[in-house]
């Protein structure tokens, strides 16, 4: 560890300066000698650095949703090219590059940090040994010391030996009841964050070999945090602790206001937005209008979470538009309330017995007329007049209609029917 420590060595001063430049406003409060004064600069310390790596946290969630999107096509070209290793890379890379997906990216957070946490172990484990470092001098030194949290020294640690504890001023009971309760706090912190990552903003419609990895490090993390837990400072638990609470509310804010689209998070979010539209009448925020105007884009390629927010805001009468916002629509209000004129409904198409039948009652109602009409024509025509043929009636006679069949004119049989 010292060889690996000593590696970063080159940061180790900056470290050094900025944890005695806050021990200079918490000890005007707490103490120069209070656990209290240096536990919040290692504290503050944390927040510092992962101020400045927002930017790199921000890229981190692009690219881990990026990842997600891909998994579907990687596999793919994995099935195409499983037998040439060469053509595989090169389709993943051309892949990556015509997406703009970089798969470090989503490691960059803790690769950024990393130089951070040696430089402060480095630092502990000196004051340990009561040697100097960096930018504390022998006075500080001394101060650090003899600081305690809850009766545990800074660079105390759970595996350290009754001898190099009483050098410190503590006792072994205190140090492994203080160690082992931050171990357990940094481990249950770590399995919370990961996990509220995997069942609350993950596409669950898409099961890829991604999620299953993801699975996998949320019981992997914290049991590697348990096993060297036991090998770290007091001020480095410290150190660790606040990063996993730190990582675990920014998660909790993503998840929030920026969730992963067809993930239940997101259906909670934009449960949220429509009742704030329900209740307000418009999308306040930009952040929510963004929302809004990505889903009307997306069109019909909506997920179905999507697409019950575009429903529940036809019902409460407003329609989203273009820019994000929402307007009132006359028609979703009239839908809504049930006042819209109703559809014209097509008749129903009868079967060929109801047509046969109703023709064969027309054709009994016209019989009695028929019959009349031949009478009377019989009446009026000469005795000499015979028909044309025999058994066949005259070619200006009336027909009578059979039976399913369309009165008037027939139309010629197919070639085929006869």
């Amino acid at each position: 560890m010292d060889t690996i420590a000593s590696l970063f060595s080159f940061i180790t001063t900056p470290v050094s300066w900025v944890i005695v430049q806050f021990h200079k406003v918490y000890g005007a409060l707490f103490g120069d000698d209070s656990g209290w004064a240096w536990g919040l600069s290692i504290v503050s310390l944390v927040v510092l650095i992962r101020i400045c790596l927002i930017p790199l946290f921000v890229k981190q969630i692009k690219s881990t949703r990026n990842m997600q999107v891909l998994q579907p096509k990687m596999k793919a070209i994995q099935e195409r090219y499983k037998n040439d290793k060469q053509r595989q890379s090169e389709e993943m890379m051309k892949l990556y590059k015509e997406t703009g997906t970089n798969p470090l990216s989503s490691c960059l957070p803790i690769l950024a940090q990393s130089p951070f946490f040696f430089a402060l172990y480095h630092v502990l484990s000196s004051i340990a040994s009561g040697k100097k470092i960096g930018a504390i001098n022998q006075d500080l030194l001394d101060s650090a010391r003899q600081a305690h949290i809850f009766g545990a020294p800074l660079a105390a640690k759970f595996t350290d030996s009754v001898d190099k504890l009483s050098s410190l001023d503590a006792t072994l009971l205190d140090v492994r009841v203080v160690t082992a309760i931050m171990i357990v706090l940094m481990s249950a912190s770590q399995f919370f964050t990961q996990r509220q990552l995997m069942t609350k903003n993950v596409d669950l419609t898409v099961k890829t070999p991604y999620m299953q990895q993801q699975k996998m490090l949320m019981y992997i993390f914290p049991v590697i945090f348990a096993v060297m837990g036991v090998n770290f400072p007091v001020g480095v638990l410290v150190y660790w602790l606040t990063t996993n609470v730190w990582t675990m509310g920014q998660q909790m804010y993503v998840i929030n206001q920026n969730p992963t689209p067809g993930s239940k998070a997101q259906d909670a979010y934009l449960q949220r937005v429509l009742k704030a539209v329900d209740s307000r009448g418009q999308v306040r925020g930009r952040t929510q209008r963004r929302t809004v105007k990505a889903i009307v884009a997306k069109g019909p390629d909506r997920n179905d979470i999507e697409r019950k927010f575009i429903t529940g805001l036809s019902k409460k009468g407003f329609a989203a538009q273009e820019d994000g916002t929402v307007q009132k629509s006359e028609t979703a209000v009239l839908e809504a309330e049930g006042g819209t004129a109703p559809r014209r409904q097509q008749p129903k198409r009868q079967t060929k017995a109801k047509r046969q039948t109703a023709a064969t009652a027309g054709a009994a109602k016209d019989e009695p007329a028929a019959d009349s009409k031949t009478s009377l024509q019989k009446q009026d025509a000469p005795q000499d007049d015979k028909p044309t043929s025999a058994g066949k009636p005259a070619s200006g006679s009336s027909r009578q209609a059979k039976s399913g069949q369309r009165k008037g004119p027939q139309r010629p049989k197919h070639p085929s029917k006869k």
